[in-house]
């Protein structure tokens, strides 16, 4: 009974903290926010195709850790490249290969990329098993690779597909 009302209550309490955290707390945005956080998931689960299925919630509270960290770091050391001289950019486009099967999990690795100041991921082959990831300064493309692996992808196999 209670999924048939609330299908996804991950899905409804990020719905209803990020309406309160645009339109602040007041009465009327809270009560539009729990009816919207709970109308979508019940309006969209028909639509589906594939739900995600999360093997280990302290590997995600780390991960979310981890990437705003990065996410800090990323923006002070882009703004030294920028505001520094230009000799100093070596931007580079390169291919990171996938270890990560989970569609979810390449997913939030490209928008993880994405995210993170000074690098974009652009393209995904067509086997999903090579991500194209732009870096503004790429510096040792084997270290920057080993980076991204170690820090992103391999949490992602934990929390997606449960492996160690």
């Amino acid at each position: 009974m209670m999924r048939r009302l609330l299908p996804s209550p991950l899905l409804s309490a990020v719905l209803f903290i990020a309406w309160l955290l645009l339109n602040g707390a007041s009465a009327a945005p809270l009560a539009l926010g729990a009816l919207l956080a709970l109308a979508i998931p019940w309006l969209t689960e028909r639509v589906q195709v594939d739900r995600v299925r999360v093997s280990a919630w302290p590997a995600v509270v780390r991960l979310g850790i981890v990437v705003l960290f990065d996410i800090v770091v990323a923006n002070v050391r882009v703004a030294g490249l920028i505001l520094g001289p230009e000799r100093r950019i070596a931007p580079r486009f390169f291919w990171l290969p996938l270890t990560i099967r989970d569609p979810h999990g390449i997913v939030a690795l490209a928008g993880i990329i994405s995210l993170t100041p000074g690098t974009l991921s652009s393209d995904l082959t067509d086997d999903r098993r090579y991500l194209l990831v732009h870096a503004l300064n790429a510096g040792d493309e084997a270290e920057l690779i080993a980076t991204i692996k170690q820090r992103y992808e391999a949490p992602l196999i934990r929390i997606l597909e449960g492996k160690r």
